[in-house]
């Protein structure tokens, strides 16, 4: 004969709990401009012109202007990149003169990419200034 008492009702099991992926760091991109140009461009661009064999780099910050401004062989080439909207992803612009003259061009710099890097950023710093001949005579 069948036990007429009901069988104990069981508790559901808890389901296992997923282990959440360690959290991603931002990228170095996603910091505010300024300390992303000091503390990341600015050595990564000395370290790519030190490559060329050209040392003497200064690299400044001038933050009312959202401008990177450097300059070598004392001051006889210069350039300047603004970045207009004061962030990465906005419209930037780069300017060059040599031997003490002004900047007379300005022009548009990194329009066509989606995705700023910071390795990305160097090298066009560096492809603009070789193709205006003032880095190394090509």
């Amino acid at each position: 004969m069948a036990d007429p008492t009901p069988a104990p009702e069981t508790a559901p099991k808890p389901a296992a709990e997923k282990k959440a992926p360690p959290a991603k760091a931002p990228p170095i991109e996603a910091k505010p401009l300024p300390a992303f140009i000091e503390e990341h461009f600015f050595p990564a661009l000395r370290q790519a012109l030190a490559n060329i064999n050209i040392s003497d780099v200064s690299l400044v910050w001038v933050p009312e202007l959202n401008q990177v401004r450097g300059s070598w062989a004392g001051g006889q080439h210069e350039f300047i990149i603004t970045f207009t909207q004061g962030d990465l992803k906005g419209l930037k612009t780069f300017a060059y003169s040599s031997y003490g003259a002004p900047p007379s061009t300005l022009e548009s710099f990194m329009i066509d990419e989606r995705k700023i890097t910071l390795e990305l950023l160097v090298f066009y710093t560096v492809q603009r200034l070789t193709a205006q001949k003032i880095l190394v005579l090509n």
